[in-house]
């Protein structure tokens, strides 16, 4: 019955049941039930319900449910034509996918990072590269709704949340990709406008999207010079290359992003001048959990198709299922999956809560899970042998559409060097 309804409906059912601190006893009923509820919400399993509360998992099967029925049928033609499913998204934002953690006061659905890295897991089922693209929207929007003045909210929450509009991440150029602190695109002040001159390269979206959020430099060198700036599509002198032609992610279009003397108000800053690298930095602390999460969707999809596979499909005269080496492949693969879960929900927690350790562990969670998501993916192909390399079966989309993961939102490489700084810095 709550999987039928809108997550802004289940956003009002939040309860406390957790905050029952593990080391308190009490020998009432009432808060035995409340201590073996919070234990509960700790495990995470093959199973991805494991572990939720009783609101989590109606927004799961929410985002389960529309997956497998207005994803999933449609998910080898989105990539056959490259097609940008527009209704499809706005049919998931009219159930609260299209702002899922910006605030509610202006639309959004005001949910955790928890519960979102829920919803793109199960959506990435239905298809990797769709639900990827919404999990970038869903970072734009917390942008403008989290460092947006009032007038900005008011004016793009909403229409974001709806996917009236559609947004896109604009930081990575020709010519700065890790160093992102070295982006060239500037903005330079006329009277009350800015005017825009420079390229992005590698924009999802890009061309079909209606506002994108733009890095750029309105100072000096380095990251203190960077500002976020909101440029509509309309807008004269932005412009855009031709539609890239990739290995995967084709249901959403990429393109170059082109700043010729375009002409945008100052008051388009989103934040204060100067804040742009730090937002963009933020955003990608979520964007990190969020496309690990896209991949642990697409490693859990294919795990399941690999092991009906194996169950029906018989050499020398027995199933593919009795034979140890594939029962040893399950059992690794599965055991991935498993820790990968857990350190994107444990990331998701830290950045929900603030964490002085966030962009460790979302940087491990991100490096982690879509490496080991990509390998269990392919690992499932094997298992399919040449019928996986077919397009007939959905396990090499998942596996073209998942390579990305480990270049975009900061290079798995990146991931290291963060993780590292932190470990090195706690020695000192």
């Amino acid at each position: 019955m709550l999987a039928s309804c809108s997550l802004r409906g289940l956003a009002t059912l939040r309860k406390s049941l957790h905050r029952c601190h593990p080391g308190f006893t009490c020998p009432t009923p009432h808060t035995t039930r409340l201590r073996h509820a919070f234990l509960r919400q700790l495990v995470t399993s093959i199973d991805p319900s494991h572990g939720l509360s009783e609101e989590q998992l109606a927004i799961q099967q929410l985002a389960t449910d529309f997956a497998i029925k207005e994803m999933l049928p449609n998910m080898a033609e989105w990539d056959e034509k490259e097609f940008f499913p527009v209704d499809t998204m706005r049919a998931a934002a009219a159930l609260g996918f299209g702002a899922i953690y910006a605030r509610e006061d202006y639309g959004g659905t005001g949910l955790s990072r928890l519960d979102a890295s829920l919803i793109f897991e199960a959506l990435s089922k239905g298809c990797t590269s769709t639900t990827a693209y919404i999990s970038i929207h869903n970072m734009c929007a917390w942008m403008v709704d989290h460092f947006g003045n009032t007038s900005q909210r008011e004016q793009w929450v909403p229409q974001l949340a709806s996917m009236e509009k559609f947004a896109s991440y604009c930081l990575t150029e020709p010519g700065s990709g890790s160093d992102a602190a070295s982006l060239s695109t500037s903005a330079k002040r006329d009277g009350d406008d800015l005017i825009l001159n420079g390229s992005k390269a590698f924009i999802s979206g890009g061309g079909d999207t209606d506002v994108y959020l733009v890095m750029c430099r309105t100072g000096g060198e380095g990251p203190k010079g960077i500002s976020c700036v909101l440029v509509e599509k309309s807008t004269p002198g932005l412009s855009f290359g031709k539609k890239e032609k990739k290995l995967g992610w084709n249901s959403q279009p990429t393109r170059m992003v082109i700043f010729e003397d375009c002409r945008v108000p100052a008051s388009n800053i989103v934040g204060v001048e100067g804040q742009g690298f730090t937002i963009a930095m933020k955003g990608l602390n979520g964007g990190r959990i969020n496309i690990a999460s896209c991949s642990l969707g697409a490693a859990q999809a294919s795990i399941e198709a690999a092991a009906e596979h194996v169950k029906i499909r018989k050499q020398f005269s027995q199933p593919l299922a009795s034979f140890q080496n594939t029962q040893f492949k399950l059992a690794e693969m599965s055991t991935e999956v498993v820790a990968s879960r857990l350190l994107v929900r444990n990331a998701a927690m830290a950045l929900q809560e603030d964490h002085p350790d966030t962009v460790t562990l979302c940087s491990m969670a991100k490096y982690y899970a879509t490496e080991r998501c990509f390998q269990v993916i392919n690992d499932a192909l094997q298992l399919f042998g040449g019928y996986g390399y077919l397009k007939d079966y959905p396990v090499q989309q998942y596996l073209r559409d998942s390579r990305v993961h480990m270049i975009l939102e900061g290079t798995n490489e990146v991931m290291r060097l963060l993780i590292s700084r932190h470990v090195l810095s706690d020695l000192k």
